[in-house]
């Protein structure tokens, strides 16, 4: 949630300059996407993590409608759910913050992550005021610590994206504070943070979208600016800081035009702006994916830059420009240079949006074809052989589990922003 409250399947290509490159990696085999919950849950803003040692995998999303009845939780509240299997099967969604956050009117943006020892941490929304908590469980998400605040002196704070480091000891969150950009830091595994540091020097106001602590402890978000007072170009840049979130640099890798209006009912104007995300191997090496487009109103391509030290970076790479590229994610996997990304885009029409996957296991110079994630052409009102009508949530998740296989999960819906029954989470593996 940004500023607002409220089959078939197909091959695509990896352009490089208008070339076709060369697959980088096998394509894996995906299962048939499933739907989280029921048809009548309007579950969005979904996201996943899996356990680096163990099978454990865990799913989180936002309840548009009241699912809570039974938890003694807002009726728009954050409900996660376990698979100690590997994704194969999963446990019932259960409230991260039940009756401790009965009386919140609203709960939005899920983040997870999960430390080396097991220990799985949740960051969201309670309401802008106080904005970002975080609470951490350590029996596989049946219960939760009190949620900790984190907004300091600031009385508002929006759409915030989790990091950790393997042992979950440094914590780092990113959030928009209405104008400008904030990271809070905390290094006794969440008990306490250090007050917000303001991230940006200039006039737009940025979003996060991903997040990664390198081997080295050095720490990045992928975030893009927004015209805090009238549309134009957007800032994509790189949060980073080196020495354990007391400062921040922001550097801008690239400038977008203004993205492509949203024209579905109750959608505000920026809901498909340029994004940015970014991830780091076990060696270090650390990979930037972003969308921009170079005309205003024009569809977005998603681009990824490399970068062995944070500092110095290659020259862009297309791995999409099919349709409109929206909601990045990026991850690597249990091996140097692996790193996969998934997308959705609309290259099937305005009405045949798609999740699509791709793989590098050389770093990023080359990437695999792209694989249609979303590929049931029923099983809700929304779906189309062509694809499902609109891309409901500001994002989705992806993680790779210690054996290799990715967890992807996102969100379909209807075209109405808001509302009862439109939309859901649906998600899928690797085999």
């Amino acid at each position: 949630m940004k500023r607002a409250l409220f089959a078939l399947l197909a091959a695509g290509t990896v352009a490089f300059g208008g070339a076709v490159a060369a697959p980088a990696a096998s394509a894996p085999s995906f299962a048939s996407e499933q739907l989280v919950g029921s048809l009548t849950d309007d579950n969005w803003e979904p996201t996943v993590a899996a356990d680096p040692h163990a099978p454990w995998v865990y799913q989180a999303v936002t309840a548009i409608n009241d699912q809570c009845a039974s938890h003694d939780c807002s009726i728009y509240s954050i409900l996660v759910r376990a698979s100690s299997d590997g994704g194969a099967s999963w446990g019932p969604l259960v409230p991260v913050c039940g009756l401790p956050c009965k009386n919140v009117p609203w709960q939005f943006d899920p983040q997870l992550a999960v430390a080396s020892d097991g220990t799985v941490y949740a960051a969201w929304l309670n309401t802008f005021n106080p904005g970002t908590v975080l609470a951490k469980s350590s029996d596989h998400g049946r219960t939760w610590t009190t949620p900790v605040t984190m907004n300091g002196k600031l009385t508002y704070n929006d759409k915030p994206v989790l990091a950790i480091s393997s042992t979950g000891k440094d914590v780092y969150v990113a959030f928009n504070s209405k104008s400008d950009a904030y990271a809070v830091a905390s290094h006794d595994y969440g008990a306490t943070f250090a007050a917000p540091v303001k991230t940006n020097a200039d006039t737009f106001s940025y979003l996060a979208y991903g997040g990664t602590v390198a081997p080295n402890g050095h720490v990045y978000f992928g975030e893009t600016g927004e015209g805090k007072f009238a549309l134009g170009p957007e800032p994509v840049a790189l949060v980073g800081s080196t020495d354990a979130g007391k400062s921040w640099t922001t550097t801008i890798l690239a400038t977008s035009q203004e993205s492509p209006p949203c024209s579905f009912k109750g959608c505000y104007r920026d809901f498909f702006s340029s994004q940015a995300t970014v991830a780091s191997d076990s060696s270090g090496a650390v990979v930037f994916a972003y969308l921009l487009t170079d005309v205003a109103d024009a569809p977005k391509t998603l681009y990824v830059r490399r970068s062995t030290d944070g500092l110095n970076w290659s020259a862009p790479l297309v791995v999409n420009n099919a349709g409109d590229s929206n909601m990045p994610a990026i991850a690597s996997g249990p091996s140097p240079a692996d790193f996969r990304l998934v997308w959705q885009d609309d290259r099937n029409g305005p009405n045949g949006w798609n999740t699509w996957y791709s793989r590098t296991t050389n770093g990023g110079v080359t990437w695999s074809r792209a694989i249609r994630l979303s590929n049931l052409g029923s099983g809700a009102p929304y779906k189309t052989s062509a694809g499902y009508t609109f891309p409901y949530g500001d994002y989705l998740g992806l993680a790779v589990d210690s054996g290799g296989t990715n967890h992807v999960i996102w969100g379909e819906g209807n075209g109405i922003y808001t509302g009862h029954d439109t939309g859901g989470s649906w998600f899928t593996r690797s085999g």
